[in-house]
Protein backbone atom coordinates (compact mmCIF):
# COMPACT_ATOMS: atom_id res chain seq x y z
CA UNK A 1 0.00 0.00 0.00
CA UNK A 2 1.18 3.38 -0.68
CA UNK A 3 -0.10 7.11 1.18
CA UNK A 4 -3.49 8.09 0.09
CA UNK A 5 -4.41 11.95 0.33
CA UNK A 6 -7.82 12.52 1.63
CA UNK A 7 -7.74 16.02 1.47
CA UNK A 8 -5.58 19.17 0.35
CA UNK A 9 -6.63 22.93 0.45
CA UNK A 10 -4.16 25.84 -0.18
CA UNK A 11 -2.60 25.02 3.52
CA UNK A 12 -2.15 21.77 4.41
CA UNK A 13 -2.37 17.75 3.01
CA UNK A 14 -4.18 15.34 5.34
CA UNK A 15 -2.53 12.07 4.32
CA UNK A 16 -3.69 8.34 5.11
CA UNK A 17 -0.14 6.45 6.50
CA UNK A 18 -0.63 2.72 6.07
CA UNK A 19 1.13 0.90 8.22
CA UNK A 20 4.74 -0.47 7.31
CA UNK A 21 5.86 3.71 6.74
CA UNK A 22 8.45 5.28 8.79
CA UNK A 23 6.90 9.17 8.69
CA UNK A 24 10.40 11.03 9.00
CA UNK A 25 13.55 10.03 7.00
CA UNK A 26 16.86 9.14 9.39
CA UNK A 27 20.36 7.37 8.55
CA UNK A 28 18.54 4.31 9.24
CA UNK A 29 15.76 4.31 6.92
CA UNK A 30 17.74 3.86 3.62
CA UNK A 31 16.33 0.55 2.42
CA UNK A 32 12.63 1.35 4.13
CA UNK A 33 9.61 3.54 2.75
CA UNK A 34 9.10 6.76 4.53
CA UNK A 35 6.55 9.64 4.36
CA UNK A 36 9.29 12.13 4.23
CA UNK A 37 10.93 10.97 0.69
CA UNK A 38 7.14 9.97 -0.71
CA UNK A 39 6.48 13.38 -0.15
CA UNK A 40 9.63 14.58 -1.47
CA UNK A 41 9.28 12.43 -4.65
CA UNK A 42 5.67 13.17 -5.48
CA UNK A 43 4.06 16.25 -4.78
CA UNK A 44 5.03 20.14 -5.39
CA UNK A 45 4.20 22.53 -2.82
CA UNK A 46 6.48 25.57 -0.82
CA UNK A 47 8.23 24.01 2.10
CA UNK A 48 9.05 20.40 0.69
CA UNK A 49 12.08 20.45 1.65
CA UNK A 50 14.32 18.52 3.92
CA UNK A 51 14.82 21.95 6.12
CA UNK A 52 10.77 21.64 6.81
CA UNK A 53 10.70 18.61 7.02
CA UNK A 54 8.96 18.05 3.71
CA UNK A 55 5.77 19.71 5.55
CA UNK A 56 5.02 16.65 8.26
CA UNK A 57 4.01 18.41 11.49
CA UNK A 58 3.59 15.59 13.65
CA UNK A 59 4.84 11.57 13.16
CA UNK A 60 3.11 8.29 13.62
CA UNK A 61 5.06 4.68 14.58
CA UNK A 62 6.05 2.85 11.49
CA UNK A 63 3.37 -0.01 11.82
CA UNK A 64 0.41 2.74 13.27
CA UNK A 65 -1.73 3.77 10.13
CA UNK A 66 -4.05 6.66 9.82
CA UNK A 67 -4.03 10.21 9.51
CA UNK A 68 -0.89 12.49 9.23
CA UNK A 69 -0.60 16.13 8.61
CA UNK A 70 1.50 17.83 6.17
CA UNK A 71 1.40 21.86 6.11
CA UNK A 72 2.10 23.22 2.78
CA UNK A 73 3.21 26.35 3.85
CA UNK A 74 5.80 28.02 6.26
CA UNK A 75 3.50 29.81 8.59
CA UNK A 76 0.37 26.40 8.27
CA UNK A 77 3.73 24.46 9.30
CA UNK A 78 4.38 26.91 12.16
CA UNK A 79 0.84 27.28 13.13
CA UNK A 80 -0.22 23.77 13.51
CA UNK A 81 3.64 23.30 15.11
CA UNK A 82 2.08 25.50 17.67
CA UNK A 83 -1.45 24.08 17.99
CA UNK A 84 0.70 20.91 18.61
CA UNK A 85 2.79 22.67 21.33
CA UNK A 86 0.15 24.18 23.10
CA UNK A 87 -2.16 20.86 22.97
CA UNK A 88 -4.73 22.26 20.76
CA UNK A 89 -5.07 19.39 18.50
CA UNK A 90 -7.37 16.65 19.34
CA UNK A 91 -6.57 12.71 18.01
CA UNK A 92 -8.98 10.00 18.26
CA UNK A 93 -6.98 6.09 17.93
CA UNK A 94 -8.38 2.81 17.80
CA UNK A 95 -6.51 -0.17 19.57
CA UNK A 96 -7.12 -3.34 20.19
CA UNK A 97 -5.78 -4.75 23.46
CA UNK A 98 -5.40 -7.79 25.32
CA UNK A 99 -7.30 -8.27 28.36
CA UNK A 100 -10.56 -6.69 29.93
CA UNK A 101 -10.61 -3.61 30.82
CA UNK A 102 -12.14 -3.34 34.25
CA UNK A 103 -13.52 0.07 33.98
CA UNK A 104 -15.34 1.28 30.84
CA UNK A 105 -13.44 4.47 30.52
CA UNK A 106 -10.30 6.15 32.16
CA UNK A 107 -7.55 8.44 32.42
CA UNK A 108 -3.59 7.07 32.52
CA UNK A 109 -1.76 9.80 34.03
CA UNK A 110 1.83 8.40 33.78
CA UNK A 111 5.01 10.22 32.99
CA UNK A 112 6.59 9.18 30.39
CA UNK A 113 10.88 8.60 29.61
CA UNK A 114 13.54 6.99 27.92
CA UNK A 115 14.84 3.84 29.85
CA UNK A 116 18.47 4.50 31.39
CA UNK A 117 19.08 0.70 30.80
CA UNK A 118 17.87 -0.02 27.17
CA UNK A 119 18.11 3.49 25.08
CA UNK A 120 15.80 2.39 22.38
CA UNK A 121 12.45 1.59 24.17
CA UNK A 122 10.44 4.22 26.25
CA UNK A 123 8.30 3.47 29.66
CA UNK A 124 7.02 4.53 32.41
CA UNK A 125 9.54 6.66 34.64
CA UNK A 126 9.96 8.63 37.28
CA UNK A 127 10.86 12.00 36.25
CA UNK A 128 10.05 11.44 32.71
CA UNK A 129 7.33 14.03 30.98
CA UNK A 130 4.22 14.13 31.95
CA UNK A 131 1.70 12.11 29.81
CA UNK A 132 -2.10 11.42 29.62
CA UNK A 133 -4.30 9.52 27.77
CA UNK A 134 -7.97 9.11 27.90
CA UNK A 135 -9.45 5.99 26.90
CA UNK A 136 -12.92 4.34 26.34
CA UNK A 137 -13.86 0.57 25.71
CA UNK A 138 -16.06 0.12 22.25
CA UNK A 139 -16.50 -4.02 22.86
CA UNK A 140 -15.13 -6.57 24.65
CA UNK A 141 -14.30 -10.02 22.67
CA UNK A 142 -12.70 -13.84 22.59
CA UNK A 143 -10.09 -15.49 20.29
CA UNK A 144 -10.40 -18.40 21.71
CA UNK A 145 -8.68 -18.51 25.12
CA UNK A 146 -7.76 -14.65 25.12
CA UNK A 147 -10.00 -11.62 26.40
CA UNK A 148 -9.81 -8.68 24.22
CA UNK A 149 -10.84 -5.07 24.40
CA UNK A 150 -10.97 -2.77 21.22
CA UNK A 151 -10.42 1.08 22.75
CA UNK A 152 -10.89 4.45 21.89
CA UNK A 153 -8.28 6.51 22.71
CA UNK A 154 -7.48 10.22 22.96
CA UNK A 155 -3.83 11.40 24.09
CA UNK A 156 -4.16 14.69 25.51
CA UNK A 157 -0.22 14.94 25.27
CA UNK A 158 2.76 13.60 22.35
CA UNK A 159 5.04 11.82 23.83
CA UNK A 160 6.88 8.91 22.10
CA UNK A 161 5.14 5.50 22.22
CA UNK A 162 2.78 7.22 25.11
CA UNK A 163 -0.68 5.13 23.86
CA UNK A 164 2.00 1.63 23.92
CA UNK A 165 3.59 2.41 26.81
CA UNK A 166 0.36 3.45 28.94
CA UNK A 167 -1.89 0.61 28.18
CA UNK A 168 0.86 -1.61 28.97
CA UNK A 169 1.38 0.08 32.21
CA UNK A 170 -2.30 -1.15 33.26
CA UNK A 171 -1.93 -4.07 31.87
CA UNK A 172 -3.53 -4.45 28.41
CA UNK A 173 -0.81 -4.12 26.04
CA UNK A 174 -2.09 -3.64 22.36
CA UNK A 175 -1.88 -7.18 20.23
CA UNK A 176 1.11 -7.38 18.26
CA UNK A 177 2.96 -4.97 20.05
CA UNK A 178 6.65 -6.26 19.63
CA UNK A 179 8.54 -3.33 21.93
CA UNK A 180 5.49 -3.82 25.00
CA UNK A 181 4.03 -6.74 25.25
CA UNK A 182 6.41 -8.78 25.51
CA UNK A 183 8.41 -11.43 23.22
CA UNK A 184 6.32 -14.49 23.85
CA UNK A 185 2.98 -12.74 23.25
CA UNK A 186 3.34 -10.53 19.93
CA UNK A 187 5.32 -13.66 18.59
CA UNK A 188 1.77 -15.44 19.09
CA UNK A 189 0.11 -12.26 18.14
CA UNK A 190 1.04 -12.31 15.13
CA UNK A 191 0.25 -15.53 14.31
CA UNK A 192 -3.08 -14.12 13.61
CA UNK A 193 -2.42 -10.23 13.91
CA UNK A 194 0.71 -9.11 11.43
CA UNK A 195 1.02 -5.89 12.73
CA UNK A 196 0.21 -3.62 15.70
CA UNK A 197 -3.22 -2.87 16.23
CA UNK A 198 -3.12 0.66 15.98
CA UNK A 199 -4.76 3.33 14.00
CA UNK A 200 -4.50 6.72 14.17
CA UNK A 201 -8.43 7.34 13.42
CA UNK A 202 -9.37 11.06 13.76
CA UNK A 203 -7.51 14.94 14.35
CA UNK A 204 -9.47 17.90 14.97
CA UNK A 205 -7.38 20.94 15.36
CA UNK A 206 -7.85 24.66 14.12
CA UNK A 207 -7.63 25.50 10.64
CA UNK A 208 -4.50 27.64 9.70
CA UNK A 209 -5.94 30.29 7.94
CA UNK A 210 -9.52 30.58 8.58
CA UNK A 211 -9.41 29.34 12.45
CA UNK A 212 -12.23 27.46 12.72
CA UNK A 213 -12.08 24.10 13.66
CA UNK A 214 -11.84 21.02 11.27
CA UNK A 215 -12.25 17.23 11.75
CA UNK A 216 -10.85 14.82 9.27
CA UNK A 217 -11.52 11.03 9.89
CA UNK A 218 -9.80 7.52 8.86
CA UNK A 219 -11.81 4.45 8.85
CA UNK A 220 -9.83 0.99 10.05
CA UNK A 221 -7.96 -0.09 7.17
CA UNK A 222 -8.94 -3.39 5.16
CA UNK A 223 -6.43 -5.36 7.41
CA UNK A 224 -7.46 -4.75 10.62
CA UNK A 225 -11.03 -4.60 10.08
CA UNK A 226 -10.58 -8.36 8.59
CA UNK A 227 -9.27 -9.49 12.01
CA UNK A 228 -11.69 -7.76 14.01
CA UNK A 229 -14.16 -9.81 11.85
CA UNK A 230 -12.70 -13.10 12.24
CA UNK A 231 -12.42 -12.24 15.74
Amino acid sequence: MHPKIIFEDSEFFVVEKPSGWITNDATTTTTQPTIQNWLHLNLKFSINSFEFRNGIVHRLDKETSGILLVAKTKTAFEELQRQFKERLVSKTYIALVHGKTSHPAGVISEPVGRLPWRRDRFGVLAGGRDAVTEYKAISHMLYGDKKLTLLELKPKTGRTHQIRIHLKHIGHPIVADEFYAGRKTARDDRKWCPRLFLHAGSITFLHPKTKKRVKFESPLTPDLTAILESI
